[in-house]
């Protein structure tokens, strides 16, 4: 399609896209998606970039967002990687100033070029990097959000440790219980034991004579026998009686 083929707005925006030429390596030129969407009447130059950002980004949202931590954090939560926010009046000067353009269009390249060294370099400490995506501020500002972890492996060897940490004390608490439950029974014994031996003793002692109150009483007829009776024991005992 040449340029007369095409509305006044977009005929401006070729031009933009002549000058920077940029092509990113995430996605087509600038020029290339004037073409695709050129024959759109109603395309503003603002839509036909936002286009071309998401073809060379994927995932751009057009939206204001604070400087703020709790902002940055909200944001940071709903990105995936390869995320690019950029606000409204940015992107207008960005559509409009090819300088402008190609300065954030660098910002959002450092951010995902920086990428793999990063994850190698956390790597090298033990630690996860996860990036989540780039912000371009209404100040102009620009802010890449990123979070850190442990690496699997190294989650992995602290759970393993957390576990085997959780079973020995595990055991030792039921080794307690245990010897508790022992002393427990062995108390139970012994208490038994005593019990029982009060209670024979308290029997033996409503059974016992006391015999310092039993009076031995005789009448002169069985003290006789009686007499008699020893004698005859004695004699018989000494061989004299038979």
């Amino acid at each position: 399609m040449s340029i007369l083929g095409v509305n006044g707005v977009l005929a401006g925006a070729y031009q933009y896209a002549n000058k920077t030429q940029k092509t990113g390596a995430r996605g087509t030129s600038f020029t290339e998606q004037l073409q695709k969407t050129g024959e759109a009447a109603d395309t503003s130059k603002v839509d036909a970039y936002t286009e071309y950002l998401r073809s060379k980004y994927g995932n751009v949202r057009i939206q204001s967002i604070g400087k703020d931590q709790q902002s940055l954090d909200r944001a940071g939560k709903s990105m995936s990687g390869s995320d690019v926010v950029i606000a409204p009046n940015i992107l207008e000067q960005m559509a409009n100033d090819p300088e402008k353009a190609a300065y954030y269009e660098g910002k959002i390249d450092d951010f995902f070029n920086a990428t793999p060294r990063l994850k190698a370099s956390f790597a090298a400490q033990g630690l996860d990097y996860q990036p989540c995506g780039v912000v371009v501020h209404e100040d102009g500002s620009v802010t890449y959000i990123g979070g850190c972890g442990d690496s699997p492996e190294c989650v992995a060897e602290v759970n393993a440790i957390n576990k085997a940490k959780r079973e020995k004390e595990a055991a030792q608490r039921k080794a307690s219980i245990e010897r508790s439950q022992e002393a427990a029974e062995e108390r139970k014994q012994q208490m038994e034991i005593a019990y029982r031996k009060q209670t024979m003793a308290e029997a033996l002692a409503n059974h016992a004579i006391d015999t310092s109150r039993v009076t031995y009483t005789s009448s002169p007829e069985t003290m006789g026998s009686a007499i008699a009776a020893y004698e005859k024991n004695i004699m018989e005992a000494a061989g004299i009686l038979k």
